[in-house]
């Protein structure tokens, strides 16, 4: 009896280690391991229940989902990632994967949460299963375009729109969040690509791997989203010129 005491209670030290380890690396608390033997390094994290983290009119909140919904979309989830080779994760400073479900930023509902800063991206696994997958490299970029700010400049991105066009001063102060694509593209792909540069960034660098030949079709009618291509693809091989698209 004291023998399976003893057990119990080392089983519990080292859980709380992990999770304190887990804590102490992206500061994301409540936090277990689900995968980490992954082919390109990624470790896939859950929460045990919900977490909040940030401050009071900044914070990002999200849920523990249930296993058997973890279960169904991580294949989803890695088959997209896995992608990404372990060199290029490594140079974008993405290390760390969270999976939730109702995932938030101050209240309003997102797909996920980049911070390259912490090595992490957080995924709402309930997020609208048309865009999903499309979603996870939209994010992916994000973390991109934080690590490499100087390659990805806005200025020169909103070169390529029609002069009388603006972006919003933020994505959360318009009200086009559609992510449907357009038919016709006219230099965007999506009503949510119309927000901000950095979003449009990552709508076109989303479609570019997810859904290329689409893209290349609407691009061979669309000067401007050709450039956008051309831009895109440019800078990425400048992070790595082995990157595949």
């Amino acid at each position: 009896m004291n023998i399976i005491k003893i057990i119990f209670i080392i089983l519990i030290f080292f859980s709380s280690a992990k999770a304190s380890t887990i804590y102490n690396l992206i500061k994301i608390p409540n936090l277990e391991i689900y995968k980490i033997d992954t082919v390109n390094g990624l470790k896939y994290l859950i929460p045990t229940k919900p977490f909040q983290v940030g401050v009071r009119n900044d914070n990002v909140t999200c849920f523990d989902a249930n296993i058997d919904n973890i279960k169904k979309k991580f294949n989803l989830v890695a088959k997209n990632l896995n992608k990404y080779e372990s060199y290029f994760l490594k140079k974008i400073n993405l290390k760390y994967v969270v999976l939730c479900k109702n995932l938030s930023v101050s209240g309003i509902n997102s797909a996920g949460v980049p911070n390259f800063k912490m090595k992490t991206l957080i995924i709402d696994i309930n997020f609208d299963e048309n865009y999903f997958e499309r979603i996870l490299h939209h994010e992916v970029f994000h973390i991109i375009n934080d690590s490499y700010k100087n390659y990805f400049l806005e200025n020169e991105w909103k070169n390529f729109n029609p002069k009388n066009f603006k972006y919003a001063e933020c994505s959360t102060c318009s009200d086009k969040l559609d992510l449907s694509e357009f038919k016709e593209t006219n230099g965007f792909l999506t009503e949510y690509s119309m927000t901000t540069a950095s979003e449009d960034m990552a709508e076109v660098f989303s479609f570019l791997i997810k859904d290329k030949k689409n893209l290349y079709e609407k691009s061979s009618k669309d000067p401007i989203l050709k450039n956008k291509i051309s831009f895109i693809k440019n800078n990425i091989l400048k992070i790595s010129n082995n990157f595949i698209f």
